[in-house]
């Protein structure tokens, strides 16, 4: 190392010993420890010589390149780190595995849309399948073709990715949160279940309203409050009566899912003593919900439910000040086989 030192200039020895030894001095020995705490830094030899040796060298530009630098190596390295996790969580069997793995990690990250659609397309015959790549990437994709293929290949990969996916459900970019929603409503398996029903409680009212509509496809009844919020708030609400109606088939959903729209449309009104038997007049009905759009949504909504709850409902709607809302039920009534005056 000292001589290759001495060849580059940067330390040379005060003299030599009568053996021909090479004699450094104390301020030599400095020098040679000046030299090791720069390249400590990561300094390459040339700008340790120029630190050393030239007076204009000023550190701070130089320390904000060294910064720089090391940055993007810990990126590189990071990101090497998180593919050998992925090849080894994909437990290959043999080197034909892991450059098969490898191959898809890389279309995985192509700037293609059609290569990184082709590639989850394929994950299904593929094996072994890097799963938790496949949720980081369904995480990130902004293409919906793409998105969906990944989706799709992640339903049919099993509950590997699902972790992945669940600290997505945190991430601080809204469009994130959205992804892993979509995603974790189509995995089917009880773990799933369980993570949906916990974001009925998100802050985050997007994934709130994924995990409802996810739920309400499975019948489960906790989605009820929340579809017929996304009723009232115009937020995906035909999906949500659709949940709404698939859910009132349990005869052990009818009454509440009634209740429920009948309550949200008679919120605020006087009479509640009414509403609490499900029947209340024209001036309760229309004292509810504010903004007659949502009114007519949720009587709209009712149309899925059956019942006599139901029905006494509409019965009282058809005369409501609201001529939508007053047309709608007594349409729907007419549904009913309740004739022009029910």
């Amino acid at each position: 190392m000292l001589r290759h030192y001495e060849a580059l200039g940067l330390v040379r020895p005060s003299g030599r010993t009568e053996g021909g030894y090479r004699a450094y001095g104390s301020d030599d020995i400095r020098r040679i420890f000046h030299i090791e705490s720069l390249r400590s830094l990561g300094l390459s030899l040339r700008e340790v010589g120029r630190a050393l040796d030239d007076p204009a060298f000023a550190p701070s530009e130089l320390v904000g390149d060294l910064i720089a630098r090391t940055r993007e190596r810990i990126a590189a390295e990071t990101d090497l780190l998180r593919r050998l996790h992925r090849i080894g969580a994909a437990e290959p069997a043999d080197w034909a595995d892991v450059l098969q793995t490898v191959a898809l990690l890389q279309a995985l990250g192509s700037d293609s849309a059609g290569r990184r659609q082709r590639a989850a397309l394929s994950t299904v015959a593929e094996s072994p399948v890097p799963v938790e790549a496949l949720a980081e990437a369904a995480l990130t994709e902004t293409d919906p073709n793409v998105a969906g293929a990944l989706r799709w290949a992640l339903a049919r990969a099993g509950a590997g990715g699902l972790a992945r996916l669940v600290r997505g459900l945190d991430a601080p970019e809204a469009a994130v949160r959205e992804r892993a929603v979509q995603a974790i409503a189509e995995l089917t398996d009880e773990t799933a279940t369980s993570v949906l029903q916990d974001c009925l409680t998100s802050a985050d009212v997007v994934v709130r309203r994924g995990a409802a509509l996810a739920l309400g496809a499975r019948g489960g009844a906790a989605a009820v409050p929340t579809l017929i919020d996304m009723i009232v708030e115009e937020a995906n609400d035909v999906d949500a009566a659709d949940c709404l109606s698939t859910l009132a088939e349990d005869p052990a959903l009818t009454e509440r899912i009634a209740t429920g729209l009948v309550d949200r449309l008679t919120a605020g009104a006087a009479g509640s003593a009414a509403v609490g038997d499900g029947i209340a007049g024209s001036s309760a009905l229309g004292g509810g919900i504010a903004g007659s759009p949502a009114r007519r949504r949720l009587t709209q909504a009712l149309a899925g439910i059956p019942g006599d709850r139901t029905t006494q409902a509409l019965v009282r709607l058809a005369e409501d000040d609201d001529r939508g809302v007053a047309l709608t039920a007594t349409y729907l009534l007419r549904l009913r086989g309740h004739g022009d005056r029910p």
